[in-house]
């Protein structure tokens, strides 16, 4: 399972050789690699810590949470908004960097509006 972040960066590498100029593929690398580091240095695939983990990556780790924690799976129900951002909340320091936690309640409402627009996989069609 934690392959998958080393597995997902090799994959965009090779791409970025046959487009080495295609900046979105660095910031998707990045992405991949990176979007389980945790803020306090205990995270994966190499336990980086603070401002060293990629802004692209600290702020898809906290979305990948988001994500994770308000929808369906086979493991769980989905959680409510208000579930989901007090426990995003908590780990703020640890897992997540305390501006990316600051920049995700500033713009609570839009999280709350993508998710309810993107629900059970239904996406509404203008």
């Amino acid at each position: 399972m934690k392959s998958h972040t080393v597995l997902g960066a090799a994959t965009l590498n090779a791409a970025l050789k046959q487009f080495p100029g295609a900046a979105f593929l660095l910031m998707a690398r990045d992405i991949a690699q990176h979007h389980h580091e945790r803020f306090d240095g205990s995270g994966y695939p190499q336990g980086l810590a603070g401002t060293n983990i990629p802004l692209c990556g600290r702020i898809v780790a906290l979305a990948d949470v988001y994500d994770a924690l308000t929808s369906k799976s086979i493991y769980k129900n989905a959680f409510g908004h208000d579930v989901a951002k007090s426990i995003i909340v908590k780990e703020s320091g640890s897992h997540f960097d305390p501006d990316i936690i600051e920049a995700f309640l500033a713009t609570e409402a839009a999280f709350i509006q993508t998710r309810e627009q993107f629900a059970e996989g239904v996406m509404a069609l203008d």
